[in-house]
């Protein structure tokens, strides 16, 4: 299967990364599996903390992306 790199690059999809296909009706939904944050306490507070490794963490433009939901939109 192939994913434009257009989508590839807007969700963070890598070479090598997990996804996880599932099929409702007539649609098949594709999802990245990333692991979850580990709950830490920093003093009397929990901070998620990512539990995967710097390398293999997507780089996301978060001013990008609200920026291209703003255009979205008439």
């Amino acid at each position: 299967m192939v994913i434009p790199a257009a989508v590839r690059d807007r969700v963070g999809l890598t070479a090598g990364a997990e996804i996880q296909i599932t099929i409702e009706d007539a649609a098949i939904r594709l999802e990245r599996v990333a692991p979850g944050p580990r709950l830490v306490k920093v003093g009397r507070r929990l901070v998620a903390r990512p539990t995967a490794l710097p390398d293999a963490r997507p780089v996301v433009d978060v001013g990008a992306r609200i920026e291209d939901e703003r255009n979205r939109w008439p």
